[in-house]
C-alpha cells in the first residue's frame, strides 16, 4: 500500500469567478395539477423515441414507480462544462486528491505501461488529467479518448494536439458504457514501438455504477482489452457524510445547476416542458448501500410533458439522477477480481479517502 502525503489545497479554478451563476427559466404560470396517466405519443415523437437512446431512457425512466434517468445523460456540452466547474470547488475533494496522486505516481505508472503504450480513456470529458499520464509515458503510440459529448471531446482534442503535436490522437464519440468492444486502435507512427493497451478511467466514474454493473463493465473491458492490457482507475473510498454531502451539494449551487441541466436538456432535445424552478437538487447518503445519491425533488404536485407524453410528479417526489458508490479497498479488490482483473499497484492519500489503482488481467 502506498500512502501519499496530504494534497495541498488547489487554487479555485479560473472559470469559477466570484458571482458565478446559472441563468434559470422563470416559473411558468400554469397551476399545479394532479398527476395524470401518460398520454399517447405523437407519431413523430414515437419515431424519435425509437431513434434516440436518450429519449428511450428518459421516457422509460419517467414511467417508473421510482423515477430515474441514467447519469450518462447529465453530460451534454453544458453538463460537461458544469462538471469541470465542480472539480474546481473547495468542497469537491476527489478531483484534487486524484490529481495529487497522479502527479506523485505517474512515473511508476509509466514504468508499468512500458514503451509505446496506447492510452484509451473512458469518458474522457475535458481530458484535464490526461497530460499527467501522457507526459510520463515513454514514446506513447496513440491516445484514444472516448466521450459521449462531441463538443467536449472536440475541445479537449484541440488542446491536446497543441500540447502533444507528435502524438497520434484518435477521438471517438460514443457512450463507453454501451460499447461491446474497444475501437480498432491505430498503428504507431513509423519508427515508434507498439506497446500494450492502457485503459485510463479516472474521476471515480466507476462509482456511478451499481456493484453488479461495475463488475459487468470491467469484465467487458477485460475481454476487449486483451491479456496484456493495464487498467488505471480512480476510486473514492470516503464513507463520511460530513465530507460527502458538501461535495455533492456545494454552497455555490454548481452541483445543483449540473443536476438541473438534465431537465434543461430534456426540454431542448425532447420537447419537454420541465420548469427548473419547481425542482430542488438534493444529495443523500445511503449508509446501507454505501453511496451518495443525487435527486431532483418536485416542489408540489405537477405534470410535465416529454415528446407528447405526460408524466405526473407528486409533491416531494424525486427523479433519481445519479449514484456514486464509495468502495473501500477490500470491497474494491473483490469487485475487480470478479471482473477478471488483479491489482498490480495502488496509491492512496494519507487519510484513506481516495485511491488510484493499476490493474492487469488476472491469470485466473
Amino acid at each position: 500500500m502506498n500512502l501519499l502525503p496530504e494534497a495541498p489545497a488547489f487554487a479555485r479554478a479560473p472559470w469559477l469567478a466570484p458571482g458565478w451563476s446559472l441563468a434559470r427559466r422563470a416559473p411558468r404560470d400554469a397551476a399545479d395539477s394532479e398527476p395524470a396517466p401518460p398520454g399517447p405519443l405523437r407519431a413523430d415523437a414515437a419515431a424519435r423515441v425509437l431513434d434516440s437512446p436518450f429519449a428511450r431512457d428518459v421516457i422509460d425512466g419517467l414511467g417508473l414507480m421510482r423515477k430515474s434517468i441514467p447519469a450518462t445523460w447529465l453530460y451534454d456540452q453544458r453538463g460537461s462544462e458544469l462538471f469541470e466547474a465542480i472539480t474546481g470547488l473547495d468542497e469537491y475533494y476527489p478531483s484534487r486528491t486524484e490529481v495529487w496522486i497522479l502527479q506523485s505516481c505517474a512515473a511508476q505508472i509509466a514504468a508499468a505501461a512500458g514503451r509505446g503504450a496506447t492510452v484509451v480513456e473512458l469518458g474522457s470529458g475535458s481530458s484535464r488529467k490526461t497530460p499527467l499520464l501522457l507526459e510520463a509515458l515513454d514514446a506513447p503510440a496513440a491516445y484514444v479518448p472516448i466521450d459521449i459529448s462531441a463538443e467536449a471531446l472536440a475541445g479537449a482534442v484541440a488542446s491536446l494536439r497543441l500540447r502533444f503535436p507528435a502524438l497520434r490522437i484518435e477521438p471517438l464519440v460514443a457512450d463507453f458504457t454501451r460499447l461491446t468492444h474497444l475501437p480498432a486502435l491505430p498503428l504507431p507512427a513509423p519508427g515508434r514501438p507498439r506497446g500494450r493497451r492502457v485503459l485510463f478511467f479516472p474521476g471515480s466514474t466507476i462509482g456511478n455504477f451499481t456493484p453488479e454493473a461495475a463488475v459487468g463493465l470491467l469484465a467487458r473491458l477485460a475481454q476487449a482489452a486483451g491479456d496484456d492490457a493495464l487498467l488505471i482507475v480512480g476510486a473514492d473510498a470516503t464513507q463520511d457524510p460530513r465530507l460527502l454531502i458538501p461535495a455533492y451539494d456545494d454552497r455555490r449551487g454548481v452541483t445543483a445547476a449540473f443536476n438541473k441541466n438534465l431537465l434543461a436538456r430534456i426540454n431542448r432535445e425532447l420537447d419537454g416542458d420541465f420548469d427548473l424552478d419547481r425542482f430542488d437538487h438534493q444529495a443523500r447518503w445511503d449508509a446501507q448501500q454505501q453511496r451518495v445519491e443525487m435527486h431532483l425533488v418536485s416542489r408540489g404536485a405537477q405534470q410535465v410533458t416529454v415528446l407528447g407524453r405526460r408524466f405526473g410528479f407528486a409533491d416531494g417526489e424525486t427523479l433519481h439522477t445519479e449514484n456514486s458508490y464509495k468502495h473501500g479497498l477490500l470491497k474494491f479488490r473483490a469487485l475487480v477480481a470478479r471482473a477478471g482483473w488483479a491489482h498490480r499497484q495502488f496509491w492512496m492519500d494519507s487519510r484513506g479517502r481516495y485511491a488510484v489503482h493499476v490493474l492487469e488481467r488476472s491469470a485466473a
